[in-house]
């Protein structure tokens, strides 16, 4: 299908329309007097810009896309059926179950996108007469094409991805939990870093593809062809061993526990350097554990969230995608850790005292920090000299004499390093 014939048939709409239309979409959602939801059907946007904007349940099927600038903009099942997106800027776009089905994404951008539940798959595509418009379609079935597309940093957990071409596209760092990929080819994809536990890989092409230091659990690579992939340092299931430790090492936890509780008359400090975590799942919430050693363990996924940590020892612990939201992480050792993806909002990594002269500082020296979520985090004092926060967002982080020696700033959101003392 020529770029012409696509086009023929199509309204165009200028910018200025296309914002009225919005607009009344958005009382529409909100529930506004003079809202009216937008029927944005076969019409020619390419070039437009919608970003920020709210189109939740909007209807855009088999429209012009290409080269729209989309950033932030929600897309919450919205139809984008055989909608032509080539090229187009959807960074962080909301596309939670959005129907993508037969839609065209060649070359665009959705790095940080949430693509929780899309489907992709192919689609029947009503094609407009050149001359006589919408009165005379006919239909051609399509495959989902996302080739050379950026998801690095994107959520597509549960997406419906079967039979679709990504070829050569970039999943790098990408959360893809239950992903139905069956049958898609993903030849020379990059899936380093790749989160793909559960995902469904049967008969998948993953030639060439870079998947190491995926997260693999409960992925059957037997039926994909894996010819040629580098698969260094991907990581499987938790092993039956560590399944069987898992026990123990709650007990130490909980110890743990104990002895912060008892001033450190029971119980001891955590030793749990090089353990696999991920059993634990969520039986951490919450707990104290303080001055726990965790160093290099494998803490993917686990659940953080307002645990007291401390004075604790993580350094070059794998905790991608953990929960750490409101932790306290005084003075913790994080040094080379992994926190791709971690949920780090309102989490305190300010400084620890130890005395009335002594206190230890937050160390992140040289954490991989992509994609982590630090909103409202209070970050004073903290050394994060050569980090890698490429993506990570600070809105609202207190940043009071925090390090940031060697660190790209340019790439991170939000970062406000104007904040009075």
């Amino acid at each position: 299908m020529n770029a012409a014939q696509s086009v023929a048939g199509r309204r165009r709409l200028s910018q200025a329309e296309l914002d009225m239309i919005v607009t009344a979409h958005e009382k529409f959602v909100t529930g506004k007097q003079g809202g009216k939801r937008a029927s944005l059907r076969f019409v020619q946007l390419s070039g437009l810009d919608l970003s920020f904007r709210n189109l939740v349940d909007a209807d855009l099927s088999a429209s012009v896309l290409e080269g729209c600038r989309m950033v932030r903009t929600k897309l919450d099942r919205a139809s984008l059926f055989g909608c032509d997106l080539r090229k187009s800027d959807m960074r962080q776009a909301s596309m939670v179950r959005a129907d993508l089905r037969g839609a065209c994404l060649r070359g665009a951008n959705l790095a940080q996108a949430d693509l929780t539940q899309a489907d992709f798959r192919e689609g029947q595509i009503a094609i407009p007469h050149p001359r006589k418009g919408l009165d005379t379609l006919r239909h051609e079935t399509r495959q989902g094409e996302a080739d050379e597309v950026n998801f690095s940093g994107a959520t597509l957990d549960g997406s419906q991805f079967e039979g679709v071409s990504a070829f050569k596209a970039d999943f790098s760092d990408c959360s893809l939990k239950g992903a139905k990929l069956s049958g898609a080819n993903l030849k020379e994809a990059n899936l380093c870093g790749a989160i793909l536990d559960g995902a469904d890989v049967k008969g998948t092409n993953l030639e060439g593809a870079n998947l190491s230091g995926a997260v693999m659990a409960g992925v059957d690579t037997s039926t994909a062809r894996v010819s040629g992939a580098h698969m260094n340092g991907t990581l499987k299931a938790a092993s039956r061993e560590a399944l069987a430790r898992a026990e123990e090492l709650l007990r130490r936890c909980v110890d743990n526990q104990r002895w912060c509780q008892t001033g450190g008359r029971e119980g001891s400090a955590a030793r749990l350097d090089g353990e696999d975590l991920r059993p634990l799942g969520d039986k951490l919430k919450g707990l104290r554990l303080t001055a726990m050693s965790a160093k290099g363990a494998c803490m993917i996924g686990l659940d953080l969230s307002g645990a007291q940590l401390q004075g604790a020892n993580l350094q070059n612990a794998d905790l991608r995608a953990a929960n750490l939201r409101g932790a306290d992480l005084r003075g913790a050792k994080l040094a080379g850790a992994n926190l791709t993806k971690a949920d780090l909002r309102q989490a305190v990594l300010s400084p620890l005292p130890l005395g009335p002269e002594r206190r230890t500082q937050s160390s992140l020296q040289a954490a991989r920090l992509r994609y982590a979520l630090l909103q409202t985090a209070d970050l004073s004092e903290a050394i994060l000299d050569g980090a890698d926060l490429r993506g990570a967002d600070l809105t609202g982080a207190r940043v009071v004499k925090t390090s940031f020696r060697d660190v790209d700033l340019s790439q991170i959101q939000g970062l406000d390093l104007s904040m009075p003392d």
